[in-house]
C-alpha cells in the first residue's frame, strides 16, 4: 500500500486518499497556485493502523449507542477512543516511511523546515459540511515530533466536536478515514481568511480578515481581525474595519508556536496593505473560477509573497432556508450591543452566559448563548440555542461559521457582551444588522416606526472634525448600513441600487412577467429601507437603476429583454431606459411610496443617473408628477452631472431639478474618452486633467449660481487634495465618498476650507 504521497501527486479526485484538506491543496499545486510545499500520509496508512492493532473493534463499541446530547457521556466515550490511538505503537516501518519523506522534502526545501501536520478526513470540506476545527493542527513541529504529531491527528478523529458532528451529519464514524498534511511552515507577517463571495449570501463582496501572526488567531475566534470587503466587479476596496490587535501568535525558537505582544505602535495599524488586499482578492477569485464555486480559502503573507494553505467550497450559503424575520424592519431605536453580522436572522431569548465548554450542559433550547468565543467543542450547545452572542471573533471565526452553518442567527465581535448583558434578561440578536436589542422579538418588528422612536434613535449628537462641506458616503449594501451610520458622515450621497437588484437576482422584466412584481417591489424597499432608517434623518439620495445591458443580462431572466451592444458603457442606460421601460420605473416608484408615505421615511430622495438632454429631465418629471412625488417640499430631485452635456448646458439643465450629483468617473471618460476600464488608457483617465477640471467648474458654479445643491461622488476628493481645493473654491455643497475614506476626506477638506478661509481673509486685509 503507498502511504506517502506528495501535494503533485493528487488533486481534487483524490478524496478518498487525502481528505478533503490534502486532495484540495493537490489541486492548487497542481494548477500552480503559490502553495507551500509538502506531502501527505494517505487515510489508508490510519486504516492501516487501526485495523493491525484491532482498534475499530474497541472504538466501535466505545460509540455504539452514545447519547451524543448528553456532554458528559460524550466527554467521556471521546477520551477512551483518543487514548486507545495514543497509546497505541505505530509500525516502525510506517514511522520511518514518514521520515524520510520529511527528509525529501528538506531536501527540496534546502533546509530542514518546521513542519504544519495538519489533519485532513476524508469526510470534510465537501460542499455540505465543513467540519470547521473539528481535528487538530500541530505547528512548527521538527523531525523529532513529526511521527507523534501524525498520530495525534489520527486521535482528533475521535474528539467530542468530531463524533458530536459525524452524527449529526449521519457519517458512519469507522467509515471515515483521516489523511494527515505535513507541509512547509510559513512563518507569517500577517495571515488570515478571504471568502470570495459574502459568506452569509448578502451580497456579492469578498471578505477578507487579516491577524499579525499565524492564522490560528483568526480561525479560533482569540483575535478579533481586520476586516477588509472588496468588489470583485470593480476591485474596489469598498470597506475597512481595522481592529486593534495586543497579542499574536507566532514562532518561539524552543516553543514553537506562542503567543507574544504586539509592538504598540504596531496594534491599531492594518494588517495588509490595501494593494495586496486586491492582489489577494484577484488571487481568491482565480481560485474560485477554477473550482466553480465560492471558496473558503486560508491565506498567510510572508517576506512579500502570497501564500494560500487551504481552500475550500463554501458551505454556509443559504439554499432554500427562509426566515420571515430576515425581511422584517426593526424599529429604528438604539441596539444595547452592536457587532459583525455573521449569521443572518432574527431571534429571542433568555441569556444564558457560559465561560467555556465545560458549562455547555448550561444551554437549553432557546437560550442566546453568549460567551467570549465559542470552539468546536461548544457545537452541541450552539445547536441548541436560539441565537449566538460573542466578544470576539470576526466572520471566519469559528462562532461565525457554525452558526451559519447551523442557521442560528450571531453576532460576533461586540467586544463586552459578557459584561453588559445579563444573565436570564430577554434580548433579540439581529444576526443580519449586527444588532442586539433587549426585549422581545414581536416587540421590535414593525411596519411603521413611530416618531417617538426615531426621535429616542437620533438623541445623541454626531461628533465630528466640523466641515461647511457635507461628507456623505457611497453605500450599496444594507447590511452595512448601521455600521456606516455611525460614522462621522452627513448621509448618503450615492445609493446604489443595482447591488440590491442583484442580491434579488432576477431581471425586473422576469419578475413582471411571472407575477412576481409585487415580490420584488418588497425586497426592493426591504433593502432600502435598511438603508434609510439607519440614517434618519439625514438625506438618503437613491440612485435609479443603472444597470447596462450586459450588468442586466446576468439576472435570472435577463437574456430574454437585454441585447448585446458594442459599446454597453455609452448604451441603453440611465433615464433613457427608465422613460422607455415605464413599467421597470414604477417598481422603483412603488417602492418610493412604501418607505415614504407608509414607513415615513421623508428623508429618501431621487436621482436619476446618465442624464443626456433636458427633455429626458422633463419626461422623467412628468412621470414622477403624474405619480404625486413631485411637487413635495421634503422630496427632492437630483441628476447625476456625468455627460459633457450638462456641463455644456448647466443653466438650462438648473431649471429643472433641485440638485446635481458629478459622477467623475463617467465624466473624466467622456471628456477625454478613456475607457476607464482599458488598463492601456490608465494613464490618461485622470480626473486632474485640465479639461475634467473646466468641466467640474462648469458644473458647480453653475449649479450655485442657479440656486441648485452640487455634490461629487466618487473617489477623487479622498485621492486628490488639490482636487479638494478647487471644489471647495468653487463652492461644492458636499462630496461623497466610499465607508473607508470618510475620516481621510473630512480631514482633507477641513484642511481645504481652512486654508480657502486664511487666503480670503488675508485679501480682504
Amino acid at each position: 500500500m503507498k502511504r506517502i504521497y506528495w501535494f503533485y501527486d493528487i488533486n481534487k479526485k483524490n478524496l478518498n486518499v487525502a481528505g478533503g484538506k490534502g486532495a484540495n491543496l493537490g489541486e492548487m499545486v497542481k494548477a500552480k497556485f503559490p502553495v507551500p510545499p509538502g506531502f501527505i500520509v494517505s487515510s489508508g496508512t490510519y486504516f492501516e493502523f487501526i485495523d493491525k492493532l484491532h482498534l475499530r473493534e474497541k472504538i466501535s463499541k466505545i460509540l455504539d449507542g452514545l447519547d451524543v446530547d448528553d456532554s458528559a457521556k460524550l466527554q467521556e466515550a471521546a477520551k477512551k477512543a483518543q487514548k486507545l490511538i495514543t497509546s497505541a505503537k505505530i509500525s516502525p516501518k510506517v514511522a520511518k516511511e514518514i521520515e524520510e519523506a520529511y527528509d525529501e522534502l528538506t531536501h527540496t526545501v534546502g533546509e530542514a523546515p518546521l513542519v504544519a501536520v495538519r489533519s485532513s478526513a476524508t469526510a470534510e470540506d465537501l460542499p455540505d459540511a465543513s467540519f470547521a476545527g473539528q481535528q487538530s493542527t500541530f505547528l512548527n513541529i521538527t523531525r523529532n515530533n513529526l511521527v507523534e504529531s501524525v498520530v495525534g491527528c489520527w486521535a482528533s478523529l475521535f474528539t467530542a466536536r468530531a463524533i458530536f458532528y459525524r452524527v449529526q451529519q449521519k457519517f458512519d464514524h469507522m467509515k471515515v478515514g483521516i489523511a494527515v498534511v505535513i507541509q512547509k511552515m510559513i512563518q507569517s507577517e500577517s495571515s488570515g481568511v478571504m471568502f470570495t463571495t459574502h459568506p452569509t449570501g448578502e451580497s456579492d463582496v469578498m471578505i477578507i480578515e487579516a491577524v499579525y501572526g499565524l492564522g490560528e488567531g483568526i480561525v479560533s475566534g482569540m483575535y478579533t481581525p481586520d476586516h477588509y470587503e472588496v468588489e470583485p466587479s470593480s476591485w474596489n476596496l469598498s470597506n475597512k474595519e481595522i481592529s486593534s490587535q495586543e497579542r499574536m501568535i507566532t514562532l518561539d525558537k524552543t516553543e514553537g508556536a506562542k503567543e507574544f505582544e504586539v509592538s504598540p505602535e504596531k496594534q491599531a495599524l492594518q494588517k495588509l496593505e490595501d494593494q495586496k488586499i486586491i492582489e489577494l482578492a484577484k488571487l481568491g477569485k482565480k481560485i474560485e473560477k477554477h473550482y466553480s464555486s465560492p471558496q473558503d480559502i486560508e491565506w498567510a503573507y510572508e517576506k512579500g509573497k502570497m501564500y494560500i494553505v487551504q481552500s475550500r467550497a463554501v458551505t454556509t450559503l443559504p439554499k432554500d432556508r427562509k426566515r420571515h424575520e430576515d425581511e422584517a424592519i426593526v424599529k429604528m431605536m438604539k441596539p444595547f450591543l452592536k457587532g459583525l453580522a455573521a449569521s443572518p436572522g432574527i431571534a429571542d431569548g433568555p441569556v444564558n452566559m457560559i465561560k467555556d465548554a465545560s458549562e455547555i450542559d448550561k444551554i437549553k433550547n432557546g437560550d442566546v448563548l453568549v460567551t467570549g468565543m465559542t470552539n468546536p467543542d461548544m457545537v452541541p450547545a450552539m445547536k441548541r440555542a436560539a441565537a449566538i452572542v460573542t466578544n470576539e471573533g470576526g466572520m471566519t471565526s469559528h462562532a461565525a461559521i457554525v452558526s451559519r452553518e447551523l442557521g442560528v442567527p450571531a453576532v460576533v465581535g461586540t467586544k463586552n457582551a459578557t459584561k453588559v448583558l445579563k444573565q436570564g434578561e430577554i434580548i433579540t440578536v439581529d444576526g443580519k444588522r449586527g444588532m442586539v436589542y433587549k426585549g422581545e422579538m414581536k416587540n421590535l418588528l414593525i411596519s411603521k416606526v413611530p416618531e417617538e422612536a426615531k426621535r429616542e434613535a437620533n438623541s445623541g449628537a454626531h461628533t465630528w472634525i466640523p466641515t461647511a462641506t457635507k461628507i456623505m458616503v457611497n453605500l450599496a449594501s444594507p447590511s452595512e448600513a448601521v455600521r456606516v451610520a455611525s460614522k462621522d458622515v452627513d448621509g448618503v450621497g450615492l445609493l446604489r441600487a443595482e447591488f440590491i437588484v442583484a442580491d434579488i437576482g432576477v431581471h425586473p422584466k422576469e419578475a413582471i412577467a411571472t407575477g412576481k412584481k409585487d415580490e420584488f417591489i418588497e425586497k426592493l424597499a426591504t433593502g432600502v429601507a435598511q438603508i434609510v432608517e439607519a440614517f434618519w434623518p439625514r438625506p438618503v439620495i437613491y440612485r435609479s437603476f443603472d444597470f447596462k445591458t450586459n450588468e442586466y443580462r446576468s439576472l435570472k431572466g435577463g437574456d430574454k429583454y437585454e441585447h448585446h451592444e458594442n459599446n454597453p458603457m455609452m448604451g441603453y442606460r440611465g433615464a433613457m431606459r427608465a422613460i422607455v421601460d415605464r413599467d421597470v420605473f414604477d417598481i422603483e416608484i412603488k417602492m418610493f411610496k412604501k418607505i415614504r408615505e407608509e414607513l415615513g421615511f421623508k428623508n429618501l430622495w431621487l436621482m436619476m443617473p446618465f442624464i443626456r438632454t433636458i427633455e429626458e429631465i422633463r419626461e422623467i418629471k412628468s412621470i414622477l408628477k403624474e405619480e404625486g412625488l413631485l411637487g413635495n417640499r421634503d422630496f427632492k430631485f437630483f441628476v447625476m452631472a456625468e455627460v459633457p452635456s450638462v456641463a455644456l448646458m448647466i443653466d438650462e439643465f438648473a431649471k429643472e431639478v433641485d440638485g446635481f450629483s458629478i459622477g467623475s468617473n463617467d465624466l473624466t471618460q467622456l471628456t477625454l474618452g478613456a475607457d476607464r476600464d482599458n488598463e492601456n488608457l490608465a494613464s490618461t483617465f485622470d480626473e486632474r486633467d485640465p479639461a475634467v477640471l473646466k468641466s467640474l467648474e462648469m458644473i458647480i458654479t453653475g449649479a450655485k449660481r442657479n440656486g441648485c445643491y452640487v455634490s461629487i461622488c466618487g473617489q477623487a476628493p479622498s485621492v486628490y487634495p488639490e482636487i479638494v481645493e478647487h471644489l471647495v473654491r468653487w463652492g461644492v455643497d458636499s462630496v461623497s465618498i466610499n465607508p473607508d475614506v470618510i475620516e481621510r476626506t473630512r480631514k482633507i477638506v477641513a484642511q481645504m476650507e481652512l486654508k480657502v478661509l486664511l487666503e480670503n481673509t488675508r485679501k480682504r486685509e
